[in-house]
């Protein structure tokens, strides 16, 4: 933000004069001060700084500003309001209110599962879901100082990949554990039980409770909220993520090595959980079937949740399991950690679903649209083994654009044909490509991504009790965060010299360059003279709208 247009929170007098940096440094500080009192279990303290945060200004606009720069900003609630104005979403700010609050029912909508089942989701309102977010970055500190080691859904600076990796980390040595059971919980979010959140998440109880109590509306009918939270409230992940908390800590506590008939016995148990779906490894099935599982059962049925019996199920290493998308399993006592069959089945279905859909786009458009697809699929797979894959993949996708191309030109020759959809570009023929201008007049290549260009390479895992609270581990995370921006902008040499060039910060805003927030090439022109500088997406949306653009990082300057 340029600092000329900031003020402080008693000044500002529109959303543009807002300080977001200074407000993300006083929210940060107070988080970590949450989370510091939860160390030490003063929770009259932790209970005090909560009431101040949440009635914060400055929380109060990071709140409103999440939820209007996500990818639900364009989703209204039952009120069919949207705040999608620099006025509006300043008048906001205002409304974020603890006194006279009354949470509005949401908005019951159906996605389709991978099963072919629905699942529900309920949209809060505009201001119901700026509250929660609210609300959730006071909880969030408590969370993640209580969390399970190793649960890595829906928390901050945690991915699938940490999850994959400690996976492979468990089963890969020789004396590793043999058995799996793979677990799931029925219905998670649809089933917890309202008495036991509100007598154990520690938060403001009343505003918790419009949050569960709130109803919603389908087919023009209102219907009472009496289990769960919603699938859709911003909220709803930390307070899953804690009801699901203890797990972990109930196993390690209780499965521990010890002597047995004068051998030290060892079973083996570890645990790895992504939201609702959790593995726990041992050394036999037996261990697993009848002493892990009842004791998971136990601990879920406090919370009004149960294991689905379909989904739960005890494998071998050998025979391999599906999670999280990828195939782990053994062969000849090595572990390899795949994409899994379905996972491949559903890309591939999804990339000739929209071929199909463009027979008579452009080549350009075709593209443009086909490559998004493939590079989050192949960034997502990059850290297994997956090279065989990729080239698989490559493969099926030349298929279906060369039956795209045969279809346009029934009556040309395969050669006319292949000339004018693929070339040569650098050492590789059969590019799927199209000639375009460039902005200074010269021409070039626009070409379809190949997987197999990918390099695969080893996900570093986050340490099991990093926490972003934490002043301790501040320092560790920054730089890992850095280290994977950095890796995943190294393919492109433009955006690997401006990320080092200004320090891994954005031009316009000064702020951290992350994987969360990503990062955006802009063309600066002062004169006849042209440069580059990276910005976040977000900033290089306002420097195209409202805000004037004056780098704060020029050469060799500091930002």
């Amino acid at each position: 933000m340029n600092r000329q247009l900031c003020a402080t929170p008693r000044t500002a007098q529109s959303w543009q004069e807002i300080d977001f940096k200074a407000a993300e440094r006083s929210v940060k500080k107070l988080q970590m001060r949450i989370a510091k009192a939860v160390k030490e279990k003063k929770w009259g303290k932790v209970k005090a700084l909560q009431w101040t945060l949440t009635h914060s200004f400055y929380a109060k606009a990071l709140a409103v500003k999440q939820v209007t720069e996500n990818q639900g900003k364009r989703t209204s609630g039952v009120d069919h309001e949207l705040w999608d104005t620099p006025s509006g979403k300043f008048k906001a700010i205002g409304k974020l209110k603890r006194r006279g609050y009354k949470a509005q029912p949401l908005r019951r909508v159906y996605i389709p599962k991978k099963n072919g089942k629905l699942r529900p989701l309920s949209i809060p309102t505009m201001t119901d879901r700026a509250m929660q977010t609210l609300y959730r970055l006071a909880l969030e500190p408590i969370a993640e100082t209580t969390a399970d080691p190793h649960s890595y859904g829906f928390r901050p600076q945690r991915c699938v990949q940490d999850a994959i990796e400690h996976c492979f980390n468990c089963l890969a040595i020789s004396t590793a554990p043999q058995w799996v059971l793979e677990g799931d919980i029925k219905g998670c979010f649809d089933n917890i039980s309202h008495n036991w959140i509100l007598e154990h998440i520690p938060m403001d109880k009343s505003i918790l409770k419009q949050f569960l109590k709130s109803g919603y509306i389908e087919q023009g009918q209102l219907h009472e909220t009496e289990a769960g939270t919603p699938q859709g409230g911003t909220i709803s992940t930390v307070i899953c993520n804690m009801v699901l908390d203890g797990m972990e800590k109930l196993l390690k506590g209780h499965f521990q090595r010890k002597w047995m008939n004068g051998k030290l016995f060892n079973p083996k148990v570890n645990f790895t959980r992504y939201a609702d779906d959790f593995i726990v490894t041992g050394v036999s099935p037996d261990i697993l079937e009848y002493e892990v599982k009842p004791m998971i059962q136990g601990f879920l049925q406090e919370r009004g949740l149960t294991l689905s019996q379909e989904k739960t199920v005890i494998t071998h290493i050998d025979e391999g399991f599906d999670f999280l998308g990828c195939n782990v399993r053994k062969y000849n006592g090595k572990l390899l950690i795949r994409p899994s069959k379905a996972g491949i089945k559903s890309f591939l279905a999804k990339v000739r679903g929209i071929i199909r859909q463009n027979k008579a786009a452009s080549q350009q458009d075709l593209i443009m649209r086909l490559n998004p697809v493939i590079r989050g699929w192949v960034n997502f797979h990059r850290f297994n083994v997956s090279s065989k894959t990729f080239q698989y993949i490559d493969a099926q996708i030349f298929f279906a654009l060369w039956r795209w191309a045969k279809r346009r030109h029934h009556n040309k020759g395969a050669r006319w044909i292949a000339k004018r959809y693929f070339h040569r570009i650098y050492r590789r023929n059969w590019t799927f490509s199209c000639q375009w201008k460039r902005e200074d007049g010269t021409t070039g290549y626009y070409a379809l991504e190949y997987a197999s260009d990918t390099k695969i390479a080893r996900f570093p895992a986050i340490r099991d009790k990093a926490n972003p609270y934490d002043e301790e581990w501040q320092l560790y995370l920054e730089e890992r965060e850095t280290e994977k921006m950095r890796v995943s902008v190294a393919g492109n040499k433009t955006l690997r010299r401006l990320f080092n060039q200004q320090k891994g910060l954005c031009a316009l805003c000064g702020g951290k360059l992350t994987l969360e927030t990503g990062g955006q090439c802009h063309k600066y022109r002062n004169g006849t003279q042209t440069t580059n500088f990276l910005v976040h997406p977000n900033c290089h949306l306002k420097i195209h709208t409202f805000q004037p653009f004056q780098p704060a990082y020029c050469g060799s300057n500091r930002l």
